[in-house]
């Protein structure tokens, strides 16, 4: 499906099934270097489970046009402006990573419209180190090759991995270049990780929360460990916690338990 912004369109997928404003939408946010087919388990299942799914790609990166947002908030705008522009009056939001604090955000900015916050993977401050920002820009294989090393846990090197046939380290670099090489102009991997560096509104912004919140840590995340996000749970008291066996990319390592916990978050 394709949402046309201002900024350019913006795709989204939607496991081919047509929005309906009767139903509840669910809005998922991939991270750096990532597209919306990180959810695949997840936005499918939820898609074909009573959900308007929109599981985007953002600004400037996969099957989306346009620049990719150099800031949390200016990619919350683009959230915003997706609702507005299908009229949606409320939704809720699954971010990882980047895109949780991306979903944290936008909540923050209109929480009377936000159902439910899932935050997975999740930390705050969210600080990248500067050799890997120089990295993101001068020697990005080297910088691809180490993220995925710390985005994965050892499960993902064995034969635990619940996708038949699919080898979750390598899958996971490849699309991590594939997604650089979307955009000719600008390096969205350097973007992506300056926005999490730079981000400073989290603890602010878990304060305004109103919506239902959760979220799904992964016990062996080495990039967002689980104890990263404790400042941000400490704002929200009420929130629920999910931790999973995996690492980082656990909704690849771990698919079917990131989605038992999705499907608990959105009760």
């Amino acid at each position: 499906m394709w949402i046309n912004l201002q900024s350019g369109p913006v795709f989204a997928y939607t496991a081919n099934k047509t929005f309906q404003t009767n139903l509840p939408t669910l809005v998922f946010i991939h991270g750096v270097l990532n597209d919306h087919s990180v959810w695949q388990t997840q936005s499918r299942y939820m898609a074909y489970h009573g959900w308007n799914v929109l599981a985007i790609d953002l600004p400037g990166q996969g099957k989306s046009k346009g620049s990719p947002p150099a800031s949390v908030e200016q990619a919350s705008q683009t959230i915003l402006e997706i609702m507005d522009d299908l009229k949606i009056e409320k939704a809720s939001l699954v971010g990882h990573s980047f895109g949780s604090l991306i979903a944290l955000e936008t909540a923050s900015q209109i929480p009377q419209r936000i159902e439910h916050l899932v935050l997975v993977g999740t930390a705050y401050p969210m600080k990248v180190s500067a050799a890997l920002l120089e990295a993101s820009v001068n020697h990005p294989e080297k910088a691809i090759a180490l993220v995925n090393q710390f985005s994965h846990s050892r499960l993902a090197l064995t034969s635990n991995n619940q996708a038949s046939g699919v080898w979750t380290y390598g899958a996971a670099r490849a699309l991590m270049r594939k997604t650089l090489k979307s955009n000719a102009t600008s390096n969205v991997f350097y973007t992506g990780f300056k926005a999490c560096d730079s981000y400073s509104n989290g603890e602010n912004a878990a304060s305004k929360i109103q919506a239902k919140t959760s979220f799904i840590l992964g016990n062996q995340d080495q990039m967002t460990p689980a104890k990263a996000a404790q400042s941000l749970i400490n704002k929200i008291p009420s929130a629920q916690i999910f931790r999973v066996d995996a690492g980082h990319s656990l909704m690849s390592e771990a698919p079917i338990e990131v989605l038992k916990a999705l499907k608990q978050a959105l009760l």
